[in-house]
């Protein structure tokens, strides 16, 4: 993930076995379970909670932290297997200084106190990024979080955090071709295949599901390359009141889609009847 070369070879043994896990949208047709098995979310809205309620931006995002532990146990209860929460954008070094330090602040915080709590209920974190502009310590941290807890299968907890979605395909070509200095020197074309183990979320399937909280309908540089196929569901709810009810219409609104992955409505009906017999669950979209 870049902040040291250990984890970067560590990454790559990791994502190469990943790779033969999970099936790309682009190439072969996922399958498109009922319940999504990995669901990404952008955290948005933490600061106007805060603002409504005549309080400090620091409220909001403290609020923000609650607001994850209940969505990670709801999770769970409701059969979702990967979890991914944008905490902190490439582009969010942008903001005042006052605030990416706290920020900063409250990741090590929660990185100190959650990581126990993690392991002792069996989830797996994971944190990706350019972890480099947040210091040693935290990255240190993050190395000692992910080997603690890497054989937990509960839920896959995977933390964006200076993570951009170009700076990810940007890495991981480079990656591949430092790997592979031979490429250079042919004609032949590079393949997604080749690219993908050397991205930052080849330890877990494409999102079938992306919500954004907060009223804004964009994904801000966030998995760019991995929801090519991923159902998109936008909210005006604030991330700070973003409950398992949020959660459960979220997951509603999915359930009514119909996945095509460039197939006809006739086609994936086909299939689905061939499969299970029955009536399909999903409605066309």
């Amino acid at each position: 993930m870049g902040q040291n070369g250990s984890r970067v070879n560590g990454s790559r043994a990791l994502t190469a076995e990943a790779l033969l896990m999970f099936t790309s949208s682009t190439r072969s047709v996922p399958a498109a379970p009922l319940v999504p098995r990995h669901i990404a979310i952008i955290m948005d809205g933490n600061g106007r909670w805060a603002k409504q309620r005549f309080l400090p931006r620091v409220a909001g995002h403290k609020r923000g932290v609650e607001t994850v532990r209940n969505l990670v146990r709801a999770s769970i209860e409701r059969g979702v297997e990967y979890l991914t929460l944008f905490a902190f954008s490439s582009e969010n070094w942008r903001r005042p200084a006052e605030e990416v330090s706290l920020l900063k602040g409250m990741f090590l915080n929660a990185l100190e106190q959650e990581i126990e709590r993690l392991h002792k209920n069996r989830i797996r974190l994971k944190v990706v990024g350019d972890l480099s502009g947040f210091g040693s310590h935290i990255g240190e941290l993050v190395a000692a979080g992910e080997a603690l807890t890497a054989d937990n299968t509960r839920l896959t907890l995977t933390i964006a955090a200076s993570y951009g979605g170009r700076w990810d395909i940007v890495r991981a070509a480079r990656t591949y071709f430092q790997a592979h200095p031979e490429a250079l020197d042919t004609q032949a074309p590079v393949s997604p295949e080749a690219i993908e183990p050397y991205l930052s979320m080849a330890h877990a399937p494409e999102p079938d599901l992306f919500i954004r909280t907060g009223g804004e309908k964009r994904v801000s540089n966030f998995l760019l390359w991995q929801m090519a196929y991923t159902e998109f569901y936008f909210t005006d709810t604030l991330w700070p009141d973003f409950d398992t009810q949020a959660l459960d219409a979220a997951i509603a609104s999915y359930q009514q889609r119909e996945r095509r992955f460039g197939r006809t409505s006739e086609q994936v009906q086909a299939v689905r009847s061939d499969q299970s017999g029955s009536t399909p669950q999903r409605g066309s979209s």
